[in-house]
């Protein structure tokens, strides 16, 4: 059973890849300023993160290369699909965001993009990007995983057959 917080948030949207790429340290709920046309389009569905990030400008965060589609069902207002779009933090968040970024040179990426009590929200990673050689660590290391898991599923499964096969031998 979900719970209340869990029912109010409905992911539209994430960043697989940013995952991949970023060794994510911290992460930031912030708002999305929008037009109607591209509120309407969100819930549709059609956005894409892939390649998005975000900056601070003259203290301000923006969010770049997030494409929301045209709305299905326009008239004649329509939105440029990859316009950048301003990110609604608190001043003592955005500080925090500032320090960080100059500082230790880490970047901001959008890893998921959700609906909150009717509101568009946008979850904001502080990440460092992976070296190559992280980036296939991270591969080895999810494949070892998988056989792990694979090899205890066979053996399970074995197992469950061979127990069944006894009690059926038993029974004759």
């Amino acid at each position: 059973m979900r719970t209340e917080r869990e029912a109010a948030q409905k992911s539209i949207a994430e960043n697989r890849k940013a995952f991949h790429d970023y060794h994510v340290l911290e992460t930031f709920e912030a708002g999305v300023a929008l037009v109607g046309t591209e509120v309407k389009s969100i819930r549709e569905g059609n956005v894409n993160l892939r390649d998005s990030f975000a900056r601070i400008e003259s203290g301000e965060v923006w969010l770049y290369n997030v494409h929301i589609n045209p709305y299905s069902h326009r008239g004649y207002s329509d939105h440029e699909p990859t316009r950048r779009r301003k990110l609604l933090l608190r001043k003592a968040e955005i500080r925090k965001l500032i320090g960080k970024t100059v500082e230790k040179g880490l970047t901001l990426v959008p890893t998921r993009m959700y609906l909150r009590n009717g509101f568009v929200k946008v979850s904001l990673a502080l990440a460092k990007g992976k070296k190559a050689y992280d980036k296939r660590e991270t591969i080895k290391r999810r494949e070892a995983d998988r056989d792990t898991r694979a090899a205890v599923k066979e053996r399970r499964g074995s197992d469950h057959h061979g127990k069944s096969f006894m009690r059926s031998q038993k029974s004759v």
